[in-house]
């Protein structure tokens, strides 16, 4: 008989809606065994919302209280290394919303947490788990695409006044950085899992319209260890919002264009021009994709799951969230220093490696007058074709 793991979720917020349906998606495997929040009003009506029984609003008598399995963190961005830490020092593995933690730093006290208690921490990289995904890969892996050679990977989203209105954000303190920490840090982690090491990023960013304290756009160019290149570009101000990611091969283009999740239709796939004459072979493979299973929360907590009754290390752990991490940490480094990152080259004693931004702060626009929206317009983005 398959085992039961018990859930605590701390952090009752709009994405703990996705966490409930995917503990409803395994059948069973997991079970929500109680929900943390230090908002009573919200804690109550999430709770009763979803059935659950026991409400809590101290997190270490939740942990103490319910002896989880699993843990999964959903509270605002500086809470999650602690959290995370103390859940793995209860005994319970853990799934927490990005960004994982807060530098090199405090991925490494996580690391260290791991070992003493033999428990393993994931971060929440959902795009990663489509079944999509996963045959992309798979056709990289068995070479039918030609090397990787050019990338392209946006978020362009729009954050409004409402938006930075929640206390904690547009602060480095609490919510850790920008769009690329809040936003861009999916796709970026989807382009890594794609394309596989990076070996260099240069990089800008700026505070452009928003008024407040992280930047509000950021663009890099990467260098891979397998010698592509890709441009980023993570912006909270593109009223028209895309997320999109290009990777061009060999043999051929593939494009995925999405806003929060995709599945198989949002893929599109061209032919290199001279590869015409395998082109049905390398089409056939293209078009042989497995059963659909979207980018969601659901997918990545069913592996999750395979890997607790394994004992093993789940993915987006351990280096695997380190790569991702230390992108992003090279990227500030690169904005707010003029200078290319190596990886692996942000180490203890470097201020970059006890926080994302090395204690800086983005470029800031200069004031144009009237009509400026520096406030952060509170329009909502239409679509005007």
């Amino acid at each position: 008989m398959s085992q039961t793991y018990r859930a605590l979720l701390v952090g009752t917020g709009s994405i703990a809606d996705a966490h409930v349906r995917a503990i409803e998606d395994t059948r069973g495997r997991v079970v929500l065994a109680g929900a943390v929040d230090i908002d009573p009003g919200r804690l109550a009506a999430f709770c009763a919302r979803h059935q659950v029984a026991a409400k809590h609003p101290d997190y270490a008598a939740a942990l103490q209280a319910t002896r989880p399995d699993l843990v999964l963190v959903a509270a605002p961005p500086a809470l999650h290394a602690e959290m995370t830490i103390a859940a793995l020092e209860a005994g319970a593995w853990v799934l927490c919303e990005k960004p994982f933690c807060a530098s090199l730093a405090e991925l490494d006290r996580i690391a260290e947490a791991e070992r003493r208690s033999g428990r393993f921490a994931s971060c929440v990289f959902q795009q990663r788990f489509a079944s999509s995904t996963a045959h992309v890969r798979r056709l990289a892996e068995e070479n039918l695409l030609g090397r990787p050679l050019v990338a392209v990977c946006h978020t362009l989203w729009f954050r409004d006044a409402a938006y930075y209105a929640v206390p904690w954000r547009g602060k480095w303190r609490t919510e850790l950085g920008g769009p690329t920490v809040g936003l861009g840090i999916h796709a970026m982690d989807h382009l890594l899992y794609l394309l596989g090491d990076w070996a260099e990023v240069r990089a800008q960013a700026g505070t452009l319209d928003r008024n407040v304290e992280v930047e509000d756009v950021s663009m890099a160019l990467i260098r891979f260890a397998n010698g592509a290149l890709a441009s980023v570009v993570n912006s909270a101000l593109s009223p028209r919002q895309e997320t999109y990611i290009r990777l061009d091969y060999q043999r051929a283009t593939i494009e995925l264009t999405h806003l929060y999740g995709y599945s198989r239709d949002n893929w599109r796939f061209t032919l290199a021009p001279s590869v015409q004459e395998e082109g049905n072979t390398l089409t056939q493979a293209w078009q042989s994709f497995p059963p659909d299973t979207g980018s969601t929360h659901a997918a990545q907590l069913a592996e999750l799951v395979l890997h607790l009754d394994a004992g093993t290390r789940p993915l987006t752990s351990g280096d695997d969230a380190r790569r991702t991490l230390e992108l992003l940490t090279a990227l500030y480094k690169s904005a707010f220093t003029g200078e290319p990152v190596a990886r692996g080259s942000i180490r203890p004693g470097d201020p970059f490696y006890a926080a994302l931004n090395g204690g800086h702060a983005p470029q800031r626009a200069k004031p144009r007058g009237a009509g400026d929206h520096r406030n952060g317009s509170s329009v909502p983005a239409t679509s005007v074709q």
